[in-house]
């Protein structure tokens, strides 16, 4: 699983309690005894995949570090509504200080490890392969990627400076598909991969014919792209195949099934519903925790 970079996560979180206290959650201040004891009860509201545990407690331990951050179940688990997924105990006043942006990412990367699964599941038995695209929220790339493959997805490239992806635009602004192939081949290291968007046949062939190392079906149907799936590995079999435009869960095993080895769909990120999960405080007055 891809590993997080922790010290970069450890300045964000830094960025984003400092946008949600500002100069002092005033509330909890004015309602909370500064030495009141509680323990926060991390629970769902609906089932699914729990993914951000370990970037929650992050954001539990930069409010205090005294607090104690405690899962109750595993990253990646798909657990039932009303389980206790975590157990925060500490200062009254830390605990919700912390509360909302430990939920948000909670929250945000479950939903996408829930989604992700249902995705995974629904190309049971089929050998292709579901990617993220860069559709992700600015600034939570690298939570939402992450969150991708706790739900048992892979990653598509990660930014625009790690693989060659030619698609419309750049085709437009080169003047065709051999034209902006050969300008990059000309200048990339050889260890860098180009992928070419296809639209219609005619792409096809001059994707293929200019030696595109991966070749990007967008937008067909799923007879088209079976069709261009055929022509791709009589002619090219080196090619790797890649659907994409508009995957949804009721079309992804028939695109599966025309035998593309990659599927990337944009909705595993950029329009999920966040996991619904919730913090109930147990208060704990006078007590040593």
């Amino acid at each position: 699983m891809m590993e997080l970079n922790f010290k970069q996560i450890r300045q964000n979180i830094k960025l984003w309690l400092d946008e949600d206290i500002g100069t002092g959650d005033v509330t909890t201040m004015y309602t909370i005894p500064a030495d009141q004891q509680s323990k926060g009860i991390i629970h769902l509201k609906e089932s699914g995949i729990v993914a951000g545990l370990r970037v929650a407690q992050e954001v539990f331990t930069e409010v205090d570090e005294n607090l104690v951050f405690s899962p109750q179940v595993k990253e990646g688990e798909f657990v039932s509504k009303g389980t206790v997924i975590a157990i925060v105990t500490g200062n009254t006043r830390s605990i919700l200080k912390g509360e909302r942006l430990a939920l948000n990412l909670l929250q945000r990367m479950s939903g996408i490890a829930t989604r992700t699964r249902q995705y995974v599941n629904a190309l049971e038995g089929l050998p292709t392969r579901l990617v993220d695209t860069r559709k992700t929220t600015p600034g939570h790339r690298m939570l939402e990627k992450y969150a991708v493959r706790v739900g048992g997805g892979f990653n598509h490239r990660y930014g625009l400076y790690d693989a060659v992806m030619i698609k419309d635009n750049h085709i437009k602004g080169a003047g065709s598909i051999t034209a902006a192939v050969r300008a990059a081949r000309s200048r990339i290291p050889h260890t860098m991969k180009i992928e070419v968007e296809v639209e219609n046949f005619e792409q096809l062939d001059e994707a293929i014919a200019v030696g595109a190392d991966i070749i990007m079906l967008d937008n067909m149907k799923a007879a088209d792209m079976a069709k261009a799936v055929s022509i791709v590995k009589s002619q090219a079999p080196h090619v790797l195949i890649e659907g994409s435009g508009s995957v949804t869960l009721e079309t992804i095993k028939s695109l599966a099934e025309t035998g593309v080895h990659v599927i990337s769909v944009g909705r595993l990120t950029y329009s999920v519903s966040a996991l619904d999960i919730s913090l109930d405080l147990n208060e704990q007055k006078g007590v040593s925790l």
